[in-house]
């Protein structure tokens, strides 16, 4: 974006923040502003990620005493058919009318988004593996859905039955590097190298190319998109991920090489979303996380978006792939698919959030 800085006395419902830098844009890239149905974005994220070390506004509410506690809660109203519509944000506390029970509190891990360690990745109840060791995740109320690495998310919606945009790459990778992926790993040959010693990504430190293996490699038609592209070495760990899963599990190859295509055809669109149907969600399964030891589940009610009534009503998948690269990714982030089941409070104060039902 292009822009400049100005300064302004900010109003939000009957508090004023005085003398308030902001960005004025004078040009924008893409249509978001076009098109979304709002004028800017007010970031509460941490000074560390501010542009040109700007106070962001929540600071500056905190230094003029214009707020009682430095914390700030969320809730978003899902019920669009109650007579109450929007959402409610408080600055300076929490509603007490708005969540259910206590919260359960998480420390901040990363200061700059809202970043938080959650534990296992469960559906229907059952560990996906993938989360088993911990991953990072940001909240964040200005991402609409709930959005993970492409392989994990790929995953949740073959579960869910959404279907997405066919990935031809992801297909060729599959034909040409499954049986070989899953003899490595039948053989105990670490993941991180398997993608290497096949060709399939750029050479890692330390790792050759192992001409033997490379040599039994199918080319691919067009060599641009071969050996050593980004696009081809993203897939193929990704196929390692959910191969190692299936191996857990005892299946064969060929049932494994079935899931992986499968799998490929559930990979959503970067710019579309996946779809479900309408009628099959009582049959749909969970979706959770674990947090601070606590499990925070997502029923399909929750997790499914629905635009429309009756026959023309569309469901749509409330997950989204979104690789975030290192060294800030993989990431998960915790949008408003997430903060619209469970009131969110962001304790500034003690570097911590917190979680519970909401009402």
């Amino acid at each position: 974006m292009e822009g400049f800085l100005s300064v302004d006395d900010v109003t939000l419902g009957d508090l004023t923040v005085k003398g308030q830098v902001f960005a004025e844009a004078t040009k924008e890239p893409g249509v978001t502003f076009v098109t979304a149905k709002f004028d800017g974005i007010l970031g509460l994220g941490f000074k560390e990620i501010s542009v040109n070390h700007v106070d962001p506004i929540w600071y500056n509410m905190l230094s003029q005493k214009l707020v009682q506690e430095p914390v700030f809660s969320f809730w978003l109203n899902r019920d669009a058919s109650g007579g109450e519509k929007g959402g409610e944000l408080v600055l300076g506390g929490v509603d007490p009318y708005h969540f259910k029970g206590r919260h359960t509190y998480t420390p901040v891990t990363r200061k700059g988004y809202w970043q938080i360690d959650i534990g296992d990745f469960l559906i229907d109840g059952q560990s996906t593996g993938f989360c088993a060791g911990g991953c990072a995740a940001i909240v964040d109320s200005g991402t609409s859905l709930l959005a993970g690495p492409t392989g994990i998310v790929a995953e949740i919606n073959h579960a869910i039955g959404a279907t997405g945009i066919v990935s031809g790459e992801c297909k060729v990778v599959v034909e040409q590097y499954a049986d070989l992926i899953i003899q490595l790993l039948i053989s105990k040959v670490s993941p991180l190298k398997i993608c290497a010693k096949a060709g399939a990504c750029f050479l890692a430190e330390g790792v050759q190319r192992d001409t033997g293996l490379a040599s039994v490699l199918p080319k691919h038609e067009n060599a641009s998109d071969g050996l050593d592209s980004p696009v081809t070495c993203v897939f193929c760990k990704m196929v390692i991920k959910w191969a190692q899963n299936q191996l857990r599990k005892n299946n064969t190859e060929a049932q494994i090489k079935t899931y992986l295509n499968q799998l490929c055809e559930r990979l959503p669109s970067p710019n579309e979303e996946s779809v479900v149907d309408c009628n099959k969600l009582s049959s749909m399964p969970d979706v959770s996380f674990t947090i601070s030891g606590k499990t925070f589940v997502l029923t399909p009610e929750q997790y499914i978006l629905k635009i429309g009534e009756g026959d023309e009503a569309q469901c749509v998948s409330g997950f989204l792939g979104l690789d975030v690269p290192p060294p800030a990714g993989p990431l998960w982030i915790l949008g408003d698919t997430f903060m619209g089941a469970y009131h969110t409070v962001f304790d500034f104060g003690n570097e911590r959030l917190g979680f519970a039902l909401a009402a």
